[in-house]
């Protein structure tokens, strides 16, 4: 049986109105030290948006979202925070920095496969739709 490993994560939330304090999950940022794995999901929801801040221009934010996705993959266009080691980055992206995209608390647990459990958590967490 492969041996558990500790990560951390964060949810990023889009806040389009700071006013009214709604949000909504748009991504995930997996950090896994001991299985040397950073990665990132985003899925800006236009119609959520669209329908909670009507004159809002979903594509900004859009470019915010991937640009997140990048730094977490340390894409060398991404700029030099996207030079910086895997932890510093995660907590550089779980850092407030926007009162539009905004990071959840860090929260923690174990997997075998950091991969496959970003993909779980950003499709429980911020995939819209039926769940069977």
């Amino acid at each position: 049986m492969p041996a558990s490993d500790p990560f951390q994560y964060a949810v990023w939330r889009v806040v389009p109105d700071i006013e009214r304090g709604e949000r909504f999950n748009a991504g995930v940022v997996l950090f896994a030290r001991t299985r040397d794995f950073l990665g990132a999901r985003v899925a800006l929801d236009a119609d959520v948006l669209a329908a909670m801040a009507p004159s809002r221009d979903p594509e900004p934010l859009a470019r915010q979202l991937e640009g997140l996705v990048s730094v977490a993959a340390g894409d060398p266009g991404a700029g030099p925070i996207a030079r910086l080691d895997r932890h510093q980055r995660f907590h550089w992206l779980t850092a407030p920095a926007s009162t539009v995209v905004q990071p959840s608390d860090i929260h923690t647990g174990v997997c075998e496969d950091p991969a496959a459990t970003l993909e779980r958590l950003f499709t429980r967490l911020v995939v819209r739709g039926p769940r069977g």
